[in-house]
C-alpha cells in the first residue's frame, strides 16, 4: 500500500482520497485532508504543541494501531521531536 506522511500532523495515510486540497481544488500532496482544506490549514493559528496534544490519542498503541506508542507521555515526547522535521513546523 502506498502511503504519504502529512507534513502537518505527521500521520501516514493511504494516498487515495486523503490528500488535502489547494484553493483551486487540486490535491495537495504535502498535507492531509484533515489539516489542509481549500488552500489553508484548518486551524491556521494552531501551535505545534496544540497539534501534538490533539494527535496523542490517535498515536497510542491499541488494537487498531498496534505500532503506536506505549502511553500518552511517550507519544507526546516523541511527536514533539519528530514534528520538528515536518514542513509546517520547521
Amino acid at each position: 500500500m502506498n502511503e504519504f506522511l502529512c507534513q502537518s500532523c505527521g500521520s501516514y495515510f493511504p494516498v487515495e482520497g486523503n490528500y488535502g486540497t489547494n484553493a483551486d481544488g487540486s490535491k495537495n500532496e504535502d498535507y492531509c485532508k484533515y489539516c489542509y482544506i481549500d488552500g489553508a490549514f484548518g486551524k491556521p493559528n494552531e501551535t505545534m504543541e496544540e497539534m501534538v496534544d490533539s494527535c496523542v490519542p490517535w498515536r497510542i498503541k491499541s488494537e487498531t494501531y498496534p505500532d503506536g506508542y506505549a502511553d500518552a507521555e511517550t507519544a507526546k515526547k516523541e511527536m514533539m521531536k519528530s514534528f520538528l522535521s515536518l514542513k509546517r513546523w520547521k
